[in-house]
């Protein structure tokens, strides 16, 4: 009996928590899509190259200062004050660390790409290491106490003012400084917010067993963030060097909005799961069914959306982002269908964080990266085809749903042939369903009406045959947000 309410306290704080972070998700995708949509009409290709170039460096860095240590605090079985002090003294000594190295590299940099101009723009958004140094604990608090609203509240607020930052910024002429000062200014933003609602504040105190303990866990999981970071930044390290500044920044735009996307789903799914399997990583067959959920609901969202963001890119990107971007369509679409297989990636990954068996994910990491990587220099060096190189993520992207699912048959019973039965029905139903919304869009010449019927004849389809068929997930969906509902009337 005690198992049976702990397991429903479990889920009804698992649903509070994935509703805030859906919300806190969507609501900072949809400012940021407005902000990019038009400083992307205001900016040249070019500078969008250059700000994916240093991006390069600060998003490996800040693996360095956010990954291991902070999902070693949220899958700790107990955590104190304490250990919150500590992870934070070493992340800001690493964080000022990295911080100079990149301030001192910075000319070598812009000299190797020969671009003279992101000297002291690279400079400046460095500073983002130092900054989420700080807001590395505030969201590992969060995270492990299933409070998103406090991340949604932070993550509005930033995403507005920002964003504001960044426009006016490029309307004065700014350039490629706007696209500095909105990243900058939201850190900073969200970190000011975040500590505004969280009640804690670094002590001066450094528990060396602690931090011991966290890094044996940590490490491999900063590892393996160190290269999954430096495996996606990889191709626009080739393509700013390889072919152009222009080229990187029709891929990088390409890429953002199904990253943006997934992110948006599956990225709201997945914290709340690893906080939940970490409670009860003891019961298996919990973990079990914990994990199967996750997968199945999160693939039930992803894939039709990127098929329909497929379907429908040509219209989007002109309508929103202008003509001058419309050769980066082939790059959204394929990325489209890499983000549509991230359920499978993040749902297994997750689970083997939430059952302490971070010496597995490094290795698979080590695993992946190596033919990842192998893929692309043939694509860059030997075939010279930027498209080629974006399609190589897309077969790196198959391999690795096995790579990934493999040890989870072993440590939690899931087998991968298991995982495609669960995850068929969605990709079944969303291939047709898209090739219906292109059949039915191609008869129409206006791109605003051919979006409309895309979308109106993807969701019919879709839930029309998931409904006929009584899919299992979309069952559960609906008596899930029946069940939300009323308790939130109660």
């Amino acid at each position: 009996m005690e198992n049976k309410l702990a397991s429903t306290d479990i889920k009804r704080g698992a649903i509070k928590s994935l509703f805030w972070k859906i919300t806190e998700r969507g609501s900072r995708a949809f400012v940021e899509l407005a902000v990019q949509i038009v400083m992307a009409r205001l900016l040249a290709p070019e500078l969008f190259g250059a700000l994916a170039i240093m991006l390069v460096f600060v998003n490996v860095g800040n693996i360095f200062v956010q990954s291991g240590l902070n999902t070693a605090l949220v899958q700790s079985p107990k955590m104190d004050d304490s250990d919150c002090s500590t992870v934070y003294w070493i992340s800001l000594t690493v964080s000022a660390a990295l911080y100079l190295c990149v301030f001192f590299a910075a000319p070598s940099i812009a000299s190797f790409y020969q671009m003279d101009a992101i000297i002291w723009p690279l400079r400046a958004l460095a500073l983002i290491l130092i900054i989420n140094a700080y807001n590395a604990v505030q969201i590992a608090i969060v995270q492990r106490e299933l409070k998103f609203r406090i991340v949604f509240n932070a993550a509005i607020a930033s995403s507005v003012l920002s964003g504001s930052i960044g426009v006016i910024s490029a309307v004065f002429g700014a350039e490629l400084w706007a696209l500095v000062l909105q990243q900058l200014s939201y850190q900073t933003c969200n970190c000011f917010f975040m500590a505004a609602q969280v009640d804690w504040r670094p002590r001066l105190v450094f528990n060396s067993k602690r931090a011991r303990e966290l890094f044996s866990f940590g490490w491999k999981l900063l590892v393996s963030g160190v290269l999954d970071q430096g495996y996606q930044s990889l191709s626009d390290l080739i393509i700013g060097k390889q072919f152009s500044a222009s080229s990187l920044g029709l891929v990088s735009q390409g890429k953002k909005y199904p990253q943006a996307l997934g992110s948006m789903l599956d990225g709201a799914i997945q914290p709340v799961m690893l906080s939940a399997v970490s409670r009860v990583q003891d019961d298996v067959a919990y973990v079990k069914r914990l994990v199967r959920r996750a997968l199945k609901t999160s693939t039930f969202f992803i894939v039709p959306s990127m098929t329909l963001f497929a379907v429908a890119a040509e219209p989007i990107v002109g309508i929103l982002l202008g003509a001058k971007w419309l050769p980066c369509v082939p790059f959204l679409q394929m990325y489209c269908f890499v983000y549509a297989l991230l359920p499978i990636h993040t749902t297994n990954l997750q689970a083997l964080n939430g059952m302490g068996r971070s010496d597995l994910f490094l290795k698979l990491e080590l695993i992946k990266k190596g033919y990842g990587i192998c893929f692309i220099l043939f694509a860059a060096f030997i075939l010279h085809d930027i498209h080629l190189m974006v399609g190589m993520y897309m077969i790196s992207g198959i391999f690795s749903t096995f790579v990934n699912a493999y040890p989870n048959k072993k440590v939690i019973g899931y087998s991968y042939i298991e995982q495609l039965r669960d995850i068929a029905p969605a990709f079944g139903i969303s291939a047709v369903s898209g090739i219906a919304a292109l059949l039915c869009g191609s008869f129409v010449t206006s791109s605003a009406l051919r979006i409309f019927i895309n979308i109106t004849v993807m969701a019919l389809v879709y839930l029309g045959i998931a409904w006929v068929f009584k899919l299992e997930t979309l069952d559960y969906l609906i008596k899930t947000v029946r069940d939300f509902l009323g308790t939130r009337r109660r």
